[in-house]
């Protein structure tokens, strides 16, 4: 018997993407949305489009919370169940590739998941989302960054399928203003869980009270379970930004210098502390930590992965680095190699023809 795909939502005055975000999903067999409190239409919207829909409105409103109410929506035969939010999109074909994946043993799907993209259109950030599962066997958990946990079954087999492609089209206006008491909330429920210490920092960082990101990422990195040597390493480099705009260059170092000997194989570290060396003008630090950066040829689908360190930027810090050491020859292949990231780029250009009147060529 054909597995029955059930995709299900939490939405709140969401009207200018519903019809965006209903086209990409109908190719399940059943969408249920439970609104929290829409006043633009949105709920009506989705009833309007025939959607399983419920309206709710929390006193203290948590994502976890109004993720599990959501299930609750989830018709009895559906077999397989996919969360995605109302500003994030399927490309066509995926519930075909979900059902022709899906194994009796599978309990969990992995798929492409691009979170935001460039001013050219080019993606940007790019990792695996997780948040197809099997019915009747996941619970969501935490207040805000949320996460699916086995209800019983600990050890459960998850696959990955990269042909599945969702596209994450943000709405830049929305406020993200409860994310910080969110977070505080959910640290202090669960004080051991590293991700959301590790994200708690973070947001204190935004918040701009770095001597309180500064106390909770340390924290993160004292915690037990944070093992995982890239979000050590992003923390790292967020008390070096701390750091930074306390104008403390002696720490800022130190912290980036640290950052990568947490995580030695991803470009993000590399390219902060060149770039430091840039702004304090030593060249040669500077040039040879872009040299051992680009020797990374893996770029990891995670979300701690930047763009920046993947395009034409770090080739146009190397040559204006060897233009300033006066080695015009290497200054002049790395201009060239940013030059195949952005043809169009007159900067760019400009300093070719510059570099190029040095050489006399």
């Amino acid at each position: 018997m054909d597995k029955k795909i059930c995709v299900y939502a939490i939405s709140k005055n969401e009207i200018k993407f519903v019809e965006r975000w209903f086209n990409s999903v109908k190719e399940a067999d059943y969408i249920c949305v439970l609104d929290t409190g829409s006043t633009d239409g949105t709920f009506e919207k989705f009833k309007e489009l025939g959607v399983i829909t419920e309206q709710k409105i929390y006193k203290q409103f948590r994502f976890d919370t109004a993720r599990n109410d959501s299930l609750k929506l989830v018709p009895e035969d559906a077999d397989i169940l996919v969360c995605i939010d109302i500003d994030e999109v399927f490309e066509s074909g995926w519930a075909e590739k979900i059902k022709n994946n899906w194994k009796e043993s599978t309990s969990r799907m992995r798929y492409r998941y691009t979170w935001n993209f460039n001013e050219d259109g080019s993606e940007g950030i790019v990792f695996m989302a997780d948040k197809i599962h099997k019915n009747k066997e996941f619970t969501w958990k935490h207040p805000v960054h949320e996460i699916l946990v086995p209800i019983k079954n600990q050890n459960y087999e998850t696959i990955d399928v990269p042909t599945i492609q969702v596209n994450h089209l943000a709405d830049v206006t929305k406020s993200r203003s409860s994310y910080l008491p969110l977070l505080e909330l959910s640290v202090k429920e669960d004080p051991t869980d590293d991700r959301n210490m590790h994200y708690l920092g973070r947001e204190y960082m935004f918040h701009g009270d770095y001597n309180k990101a500064i106390t909770t990422l340390l924290h993160h990195l004292s915690l037990p379970s944070a093992k995982w040597d890239a979000e050590r390493s992003a923390s790292l480099r967020y008390i070096a930004n701390c750091y930074s705009k306390k104008e403390d260059k002696e720490n800022q170092e130190k912290y980036l210098l640290l950052s990568i000997l947490e995580c030695s194989n991803m470009r993000e570290s590399y390219f902060q502390l060149a770039t430091f060396y840039y702004e304090q003008k030593d060249y040669l630090k500077s040039a040879f930590i872009f040299e051992e950066m680009l020797k990374i040829k893996n770029k990891e689908l995670n979300y701690i992965s930047s763009p920046v360190c993947w395009g034409s930027i770090p080739y146009d810090y190397l040559s204006l680095c060897y233009f300033e050491l006066k080695k015009y020859d290497k200054s002049f292949y790395y201009i060239s190699q940013a030059l195949n990231f952005e043809p169009n780029n007159e900067r760019l250009k400009n300093n070719k023809k510059i570099i190029q009147n040095y050489l006399k060529i």
